[in-house]
């Protein structure tokens, strides 16, 4: 436990100068703990017991998932238009 929260300290292990690094990092540190840890309580990782998937990921695993997202082409903003039916409160009659 203490090695995984002294990202948070300065100058220690894994200190990220730039927010943008900070959060990958603390995105990396989330995925490990609920994909490739087996909880105590669980005797599961999380992901597995949430159903997200049905086995015990590898790191290797985070990592080729990390590269699908940076090759995966970006959405397009769309020009969304907002239904006002929806926003107007039922009548009450």
């Amino acid at each position: 436990m203490l090695m995984s929260m002294r990202r948070f300290r300065r100058l220690t292990n894994a200190l990220s100068r730039k927010m943008e690094n900070h959060a990958h990092a603390v995105t990396l540190h989330i995925m490990h703990c609920n994909f490739c840890r087996i909880r105590q309580t669980l005797q599961a990782p999380p992901a597995v017991e949430a159903g997200v998937t049905d086995r015990l990921w590898d790191v290797e695993d985070i990592e080729k998932t990390a590269e699908d997202a940076q090759t995966a082409p970006k959405p397009t903003k769309r020009n969304r238009t907002v239904r006002t039916e929806l926003l107007q409160p039922p009548c009450l009659h």
